[in-house]
C-alpha cells in the first residue's frame, strides 16, 4: 500500500529560516508570514493539488484556534481533510463529539483528530490545567472513552475518575468516525495509544529508534486485541540536488546565535515531555556546521536547534529524499506529516520533485529498498 501524505499547516504564521522562527520582531516583520484565511487557503489548495491527504494544524497558545482555523479553510477546499490538533483537558468529550458529528456533516467528512495531551507544564497551567503528566495521560484516555462511546450509542454514560456524564448524545448521529491520531513516548502514552489510536504518530528520530518504538506500542497495542497504522512527523529540505539541499541547509541556520542555542538545547532536555527531551538528545546543545547535524543518512537535526516538537528533517535531492521516506516505510510507517521552511516553497518541491517519484513506480524498484 502506498504511503499517504499530509503537510502542516502554520496557524501560528510562518519563517523563512529557522533562526526567524525564534527572531527579534524587526526580524519576524521580514520574514514572517501571517497565519490569514488567504495565506492558509493559498497553502491548503497547494497541498490539495499535490494530492496530500490532509493538513495539520498546531495546537496551543502560540497559534490559532485548530477548529475554527479550519472549518473555515474546509470551505475553500473541496477534497482535502484537516487534522485538528487539540488538547482533551480544555474541552468537554460531550462536547467534543459534538463538535466533530457537526465538523463531519458540514465537511463532507474531512476531518481526523490529533489528541494531544500535553507534556509542558507552563503551556497547560495558561488553561487552568494543573494536573501532573500521568494523570494528563489518564485523563485522555477517559476523554477518548466517552466520546468513542458518544458516537456508537444513542446515549452514553460513563462515571470515571475525570468524567461523569449521563446520556450523552449529538444532535445528529455521526455521519463518518474520523481517524484519530496520537503520539507520546513515555510508557503511559503508548498505553492510551494501544487502546485508543488508529494512528500512532512519533517525530522523525533515527530509524533503530522508530523500529524500536514501533515494536512497543505493537506489543502494547496486541494486549488489547489491537493493531495500529503508523505515522511519522518530519521536516523536509528537498532540493534538485544533494548540494543544493545542503546549501539551504546552511541557509536555514545561518544567522542562529550559539548561546541561544545551547539555552534552549538545555530547556528541551529539561522539559516534561519525553519527546522532546528524545529529540534533543540528538545533538549536543553546539552550534557547529549544517553537515555535522546528520544523524543519519538523509536525517537532518537542525530544526531541533531552536524548534519544539519535531526537530528532524529528510534532507537531500528529490531523489534521496524519497529513498528516507521509503527506509522509514519498510520500518512500518505508512503515514507521513511534513513541513519545510517556509511552508509554501517547500511544499512546492515536495510535491514536484518528490511525490511523483514514490507514485510512478514500486518504492524497491528505484529507492534501493
Amino acid at each position: 500500500m502506498s504511503p499517504k501524505f499530509h503537510w502542516y499547516l502554520p496557524t501560528h504564521g510562518d519563517t523563512t529560516t529557522i533562526a526567524d522562527n525564534r527572531g527579534t520582531a524587526a526580524v519576524r516583520s521580514r520574514s514572517h508570514l501571517e497565519p490569514t484565511l488567504q495565506n492558509l487557503t493559498a497553502l491548503s489548495r497547494a497541498a490539495e493539488d499535490f494530492g496530500f491527504e490532509a493538513v495539520l494544524t498546531p495546537t496551543g497558545s502560540h497559534c490559532e484556534d485548530s477548529w475554527i482555523a479550519t472549518a473555515a479553510l474546509a470551505q475553500h477546499t473541496e477534497r482535502l481533510k484537516f487534522l485538528v490538533a487539540f488538547r482533551p483537558g480544555v474541552l468537554s468529550p460531550s462536547l467534543a463529539a459534538a463538535q466533530v458529528s457537526t465538523y463531519q456533516r458540514f465537511t463532507g467528512n474531512r476531518l481526523a483528530l490529533n489528541i494531544v495531551t500535553g507534556g509542558d507544564d507552563t503551556e497547560m497551567h495558561r488553561y487552568g490545567d494543573h494536573i501532573d503528566k500521568a494523570a494528563r495521560y489518564r485523563r485522555t484516555g477517559e476523554f477518548l472513552t466517552v466520546v468513542r462511546g458518544i458516537w456508537g450509542n444513542p446515549e452514553f454514560s460513563f462515571r470515571g475518575e475525570f468524567y461523569d456524564v449521563t446520556a450523552a448524545t449529538t444532535a445528529y448521529p455521526i455521519e463518518q468516525v474520523p481517524t484519530v491520531y496520537f503520539g507520546g513516548s513515555s510508557p503511559e502514552a503508548i498505553e492510551v495509544a494501544a487502546q485508543h489510536a488508529d494512528v500512532y504518530l512519533t517525530w522523525g528520530e533515527p530509524p533503530d529508534q522508530v523500529a524500536d518504538k514501533i515494536f512497543r506500542v505493537r506489543e502494547a497495542a496486541a494486549r488489547y486485541g489491537r493493531t495500529l497504522r503508523f505515522g511519522l512527523r518530519l521536516h523536509s529540505v528537498a532540493r534538485p540536488t544533494h548540494e543544493q539541499a545542503w546549501q539551504r541547509a546552511d541557509e536555514l541556520i545561518a544567522g542562529l546565535s550559539a548561546e541561544k542555542v545551547r539555552a534552549t538545547h538545555e530547556r528541551y532536555l529539561a522539559s516534561g515531555s519525553e519527546g522532546q527531551r528524545r529529540m534533543a538528545a540528538l545533538t549536543t546543545g553546539e552550534l557547529v556546521d549544517a553537515r555535522s547535524l546528520e544523524v543519519h543518512p538523509g536525517l537532518w537535526a537542525g530544526p531541533s536547534l531552536l524548534r519544539d516538537g519535531a526537530g528532524t528533517a529528510a534532507i537531500g535531492s528529490y531523489e534521496e529524499v524519497a529513498a528516507v521516506f521509503d527506509e522509514y516505510r519498510r520500518l512500518g510507517i505508512s503515514e507521513f506529516i511534513l513541513s519545510g521552511y517556509p511552508q509554501s516553497v517547500e511544499i512546492d518541491h515536495v510535491g514536484r520533485g518528490v511525490l511523483p517519484l514514490l507514485a510512478s513506480a514500486p518504492a524497491a524498484a528505484h529507492l534501493g529498498g
